[in-house]
C-alpha cells in the first residue's frame, strides 16, 4: 500500500512538471515554440526535461 502510494505521489509530480513545462512554453517568446511544444506534448516525460535544460535557454 506504501509503494503505491509513492507511485500516485511520482505520478503527480510528474504530471504537474509536464504542465509547468507546456504552460511556460505556451507563454513564453520561444521562436521554436510550436516545436517544443510538439515534444513536450509527444515526449511527456524527456521533453519536458528537454525543454527545461535547452528550451529556456534558447530565449536568452
Amino acid at each position: 500500500m506504501r509503494d503505491m502510494n509513492l507511485n500516485y505521489l511520482i505520478g503527480v509530480l510528474l504530471f504537474i512538471f509536464w504542465i509547468v513545462a507546456l504552460v511556460d512554453c505556451i507563454k513564453g517568446n520561444n521562436p521554436n515554440k510550436v516545436v517544443w511544444i510538439i515534444v513536450i506534448i509527444l515526449l511527456p516525460f524527456l521533453g519536458t526535461i528537454l525543454y527545461f535544460l535547452f528550451g529556456k535557454t534558447a530565449r536568452g
